[in-house]
């Protein structure tokens, strides 16, 4: 995405339920944004937008980390043929569409390439797809549309809580260049503490094995992220081979140490300051710069 700024954007819940179908607009654009529940398909198909060239993803998976990105001239019947289909397993549709009701063929297949190729490259979740799309022929002035159709609606996702299209390094750029360590019981691990949670920094290594007591859901969550390549197996130690967020420090350091783990305290900087004391002391910091502007 572009640098951050202030921006004003607006839900709409057209049945009232917060859980139910979503839309999201930022209130200067003509983008809109619509998060569609699988059991609310129904209630899409009825709704204008549904027969619109729109762009689409798919999200499934328990913890929403497997994604499938698409485009459609009739964006509401290629969803139902996802949905009948069986082998296709997804929880959730996001459709991107024009208010205006102007997107073009060419407008969604190149903003469909340009996605895939961004979300590959912020590696946050599992791509399904197996191609990179098809991006055409694109005019300049056509293509300076499709880039702000692609940020607002990288913009639109993460508001409503799918920042898929974010990555986990220019936010750590953005906020902080604070590091921390975790290296107990052999883990040689460096993360980052955001807004998000802690991201385990490419290179972070652990132990396999533990003397311990170990429940088996650790080793569970270990398996799964060897599974998708995200850690690797070295020796007698696993590697992150990238970045990874964690949603909380402690489940970042419970993960490393295949044990119970108050993170609070077991992320420290290479000074020895707890997570936790660090934190306080940035309040301090804060809280005596507000009282001197009073």
């Amino acid at each position: 995405m572009s640098s951050k700024r202030p921006r004003t954007i607006q839900i709409f819940l057209p049945s009232g339920d917060p859980s139910g179908i979503r839309i999201a607009e930022q209130t200067t654009s003509i983008i809109r944004l619509i998060e569609v529940p699988r059991s609310n398909m129904a209630d899409f198909l009825k709704m204008p937008e549904a027969k619109q060239v729109g762009l689409y993803v798919l999200v499934s998976g328990d913890s929403k980390d497997e994604w499938y990105i698409g485009q459609s001239g009739d964006v509401g019947t290629r969803l139902m043929q996802h949905h009948k289909n069986e082998k296709k397993d997804w929880e959730r549709a996001l459709v991107l569409v024009s208010l205006t009701n102007n997107l073009t063929q060419t407008h969604v297949l190149y903003v469909e390439s340009l996605s895939i190729e961004k979300a590959r490259h912020c590696q946050r979740y599992e791509l399904l797809n197996g191609n990179g799309g098809q991006k055409p022929h694109t005019p300049i002035p056509l293509k300076a549309d499709c880039d702000e159709i692609h940020e607002i609606g990288s913009l639109l996702l993460a508001t409503l809580g799918y920042p898929l299209f974010e990555p986990l390094t220019e936010q750590i750029a953005s906020t902080t260049k604070q590091a921390f360590v975790c290296n107990r019981s052999g883990v040689k691990a460096s993360g980052i503490y955001t807004n998000e949670g802690m991201v385990v920094l490419k290179g972070s290594s652990a132990p396999m094995t533990t003397e311990r007591k170990t429940k088996q859901r650790f080793f569970d969550k270990r398996d799964k992220l060897l599974d998708k390549g995200i850690i690797a197996i070295e020796k007698d130690r696993f590697v992150f081979q990238r970045d990874y967020l964690f949603q909380t420090p402690s489940g970042a350091s419970m993960f490393l140490l295949l044990a119970t783990s108050n993170g609070w305290k077991d992320w420290k900087t290479e000074q020895g300051v707890t997570l936790h004391e660090y934190q306080g002391r940035t309040l301090d910091s804060a809280t005596e710069q507000s009282v001197n502007v009073e």
